[in-house]
């Protein structure tokens, strides 16, 4: 009798088994319970005490191991991301992985002219356009932090640009609480309101605590906005190894892992199940050059193991994958984008961003985003893996075709030919012949030719006037409100 339930065969990966992530939850709890963390805002400081911690000299908070098992599970495991006409554009939950662009890069090289140049927001607009037209692109994020916008308005700059030049979610940062408001406002204004915003989020906010252990003012202020008006907050920790934590990965992950899970109290006590992303980044400090290293393999077992204990507690999970630590679109950044954004899919991280990035977190290029999107086209069918059930075996067929036959013609073939491959956009596959006697280009002219045809031809849905203006009133009313303003940091 033929068995034709499906069997899927896929790639899986794993760091840590559940020993090993008992044990490094266990040493969290320690150093939270012993040696806490400074929290440098006193209403969060009453907070944690009214809660039950331990504050100790200097705003240092020491929290219990019963609090952070309590806000663990208030916290929710699966989160819905929309895009600004309303669908489901993205579920944080489980092992579902999407990529998406990072924020705030200070340097771009210019697509038409090839010349490396502070970044503008006109970057911010082409970067949103791009990834609007690529479908591995799951989400966008400002890529470029423009010289040319006042600095207490770069961030509403940059946000009101993403909305007018993509329907994708947006994942962004914020100087402070005071910008952040606005942005919030913007996003409200192009969905209908605050309440249908909370209720369908088309954004997700980065914010951070300072290693080693320590949330700043600037820090808590954002994220208890996202606590308070629901808007989903992405909380981790960015540590170098050697220098803001331990060169040892195991130590510098049990500091990181504390980092995240006291934010995640801090969060959950001040919003029960208010959407967070958690989990940790770990780069590394290099003692020859003192960079900040972004493609080397500690990044990459660091973020596996987080991937391994953020599954194990249920909370979505951040990730990075698609950066490099080349100044130029080479070899080396092709071979660090791949390593990165293979191993963050295996992982199962949720929300994979940097992607496209150069020059240790510093340099963009348009071509990059279409180069990387390539390279997750590639990883997402590897991570699909195949089907081993009775239609796809089908040894019907291989005894039709028979000995010394060929499957060109086989039924067989036209059904599958489209989805068992994989296709790509811009990859060579031409024939030596054929390659030599056209313009033999290589893969990254390919891409820069690809990312120009964008610009030039592809139209994102358009906001509508009011929208536009509305959006415009907001800037407008932040622009004589912030200009002067210190924003906490």
């Amino acid at each position: 009798m033929k068995n034709t339930k499906t069997s899927r065969c896929a790639p899986s990966y794993r760091v840590l088994d559940e020993s090993q992530i008992r044990r490094l939850h266990a040493a969290t709890l320690e150093l939270l319970k012993t040696t806490g963390v400074k929290v440098m805002l006193p209403e969060a400081v009453e907070m944690l005490s009214g809660a039950g911690c331990r504050v100790v000299d200097d705003n240092v908070v020491r929290i219990p191991g019963e609090l952070v098992e309590d806000c663990i599970r208030s916290a929710p495991s699966d989160i819905r991301i929309y895009d600004r006409l309303g669908n489901e554009a993205m579920r944080l939950a489980g092992r579902n992985v999407h990529y998406g662009l990072g924020t705030d890069l200070l340097h771009i090289y210019d697509l038409e002219t090839g010349e490396l140049r502070q970044s503008q927001l006109k970057d911010v607009a082409a970067a949103a356009r791009i990834a609007d037209s690529l479908a591995e692109i799951d989400y966008i994020a400002s890529y470029a932090l423009p010289q040319d916008s006042p600095t207490n308005l770069m961030y509403i700059d940059c946000f009101s640009e993403q909305l007018k030049n993509s329907v994708k979610p947006i994942f962004f940062t914020s100087a402070g609480a005071e910008d952040l408001t606005v942005i919030n406002a913007m996003a409200a204004a192009v969905v209908g309101g605050k309440k249908v915003l909370q209720e369908k989020p088309i954004h997700i906010h980065y914010a951070e605590p300072l290693s080693p252990l320590t949330h700043t003012v600037g820090a808590l202020k954002k994220l208890f906005f996202c606590a308070d008006n629901r808007v989903p907050v992405n909380y981790t920790p960015g540590m170098m190894s050697g220098a803001t934590a331990p060169i040892t990965l195991a130590g510098a992950i049990a500091m990181g892992n504390a980092e995240a899970l006291s934010g995640i109290v801090l969060h959950q006590l001040r919003g029960r199940g208010a959407p967070i992303i958690s989990g940790f980044g770990l780069s590394t400090f290099d003692m020859q050059t003192g960079a900040c290293i972004y493609g080397c393999p500690e990044y990459r077992l660091a973020i596996s193991a987080c991937a391994d204990l953020y599954h194990h507690y249920g909370i979505p999970m951040w990730g990075t994958a698609g950066a490099s630590d080349s100044h130029a679109l080479d070899q080396q950044a092709a071979m660090e984008w791949t390593a990165s954004i293979l191993t963050g899919g295996l992982d199962g991280a949720n929300l994979i961003h940097d992607v496209a990035y150069l020059g240790q977190g510093l340099v963009g290029h348009p071509a990059a985003i279409v180069m990387c999107a390539e390279i997750i086209s590639y990883v997402k069918h590897l991570l699909k893996g195949f089907d081993l059930d009775e239609t796809k075996l089908d040894l019907d067929t291989i005894r039709q075709v028979g000995p010394q036959g060929n499957y060109l013609t086989s039924p067989q073939t036209l059904k599958f030919f489209r989805t068992e491959h994989w296709h790509p956009q811009l990859t060579n596959r031409k024939t030596l012949d054929n390659w030599l006697s056209g313009a033999a280009d290589t893969w990254g002219e390919t891409a820069v030719a690809k990312a120009r045809d964008i610009l030039k031809n592809h139209t994102p849905q358009p906001l509508s006037k009011d929208q536009v203006n509305h959006l415009d009133n907001l800037r407008s009313e932040a622009e004589r409100r912030l200009t002067d303003t210190y924003i906490e940091s």
